[in-house]
């Protein structure tokens, strides 16, 4: 059983969800656009929906890829390995499938762990990396998260993430919409991940996930003890200052982890910065893509960098931003 669209009301015709079956299992994914490829990689209890507002603009640049990771939206949602360098590896295989070598990987939550994940696994097919609101950079995580690795958190999913309550609120929203009142980007991320949930294989998929990568005392897996690899990746951080997930300060400190690293701060943005700030975003991510060049590693730069142990020590000023 697939997971439905829960933004039935956006029209995406240029970016319909197309399947590719991958190791027997079948991936679902955007496409548009030519040029250097942009692999957009959502966060978890998401999908490649969660794009929506910049797949067009990016893609007038650049050949978008948007990916349902395993276990989330159109894709297949098995019983197996959701860990963050399986998924990474799944990220890995759509690209070649589509036959793409090398891409600009950008990453929200548990996307930006996926992320970091990729250029670490595949660094010679990593162009640049950015990370928006994301996973894999300090312990802290909301409470909510942390509530959900405990056992039993499926019988309380299960009785909580009913498919009539989200079809309910889904009437109430278009009674709104008709009147022209919509709910914030914040708040229809937030109800899309809730309605994904209402699918059993979905919610099995999403715990598996979730645990992976996060237990009652916080986040469980952690990139910094190798965030100084990251230096030899041009690298953007994109972070909302209202994120009441992760926390806006692990974006401070992992801006001072890595050299050379730019930092975009936007004010008055939570977890979704790049739905609830669409335009900045775009305009952020595109003059970051047109001013730095493609890293192009080898696996002796990379021997040399992993050997030698390095941290980087320069740190170009952060900037925020309320557009």
């Amino acid at each position: 059983m697939r997971c439905p669209d829960v933004y039935g009301d956006v029209a995406m015709e240029r970016f319909d969800v197309r399947e590719m079956s991958i190791h027997g299992h079948t991936i679902g994914y955007r496409i548009g656009g030519s040029g250097p490829v942009i692999m957009l990689v959502h966060g978890m209890a998401g999908s490649s929906a969660t794009w929506r507002h910049v797949l067009g603009p990016l893609a007038e640049h650049s050949t978008v890829v948007a990916i349902d990771m395993p276990g989330h939206g159109r894709s297949d949602k098995p019983r197996g390995d959701y860990s963050l360098g399986a998924l990474a590896s799944s990220v890995r295989d759509l690209l070649v499938a589509l036959g793409h070598e090398r891409a600009t990987v950008v990453g929200q939550s548990l996307g930006g762990g996926v992320a970091m994940q990729f250029a670490y696994q595949f660094p010679e097919r990593c162009e640049r990396l950015v990370l928006v609101s994301s996973g894999g950079l300090g312990a802290d995580v909301s409470v909510v998260l942390r509530l959900l690795t405990l056992p039993g958190s499926e019988y309380v999913l299960t009785a909580g993430c009913q498919r009539s309550v989200y079809d309910a609120g889904a009437r109430v929203a278009g009674w709104l919409r008709k009147v022209g009142v919509r709910p914030g980007a914040r708040i229809e991320e937030m109800w899309a991940a809730y309605g994904s949930l209402s699918e059993g294989e979905t919610r099995g998929a999403f715990l598996q996930t979730l645990r992976s990568v996060v237990d009652f005392g916080g986040q469980r897996v952690s990139a910094l003890d190798r965030l100084y690899l990251a230096a030899a990746v041009p690298t953007l951080i994109v972070w909302g200052d209202r994120d009441d997930i992760i926390p806006v300060h692990q974006a401070y400190a992992t801006h001072e982890a890595i050299a050379g690293s730019r930092l975009e701060v936007f004010e008055g943005a939570g977890h979704f910065p790049h739905a609830e700030r669409p335009e900045r975003f775009v305009e952020v991510l595109t003059d970051f893509l047109d001013t730095t060049q493609p890293a192009a590693l080898t696996a002796d730069v990379w021997r040399e960098r992993v050997q030698s142990g390095a941290a980087p020590v320069s740190t170009p000023l952060a900037r925020t931003s309320g557009r």
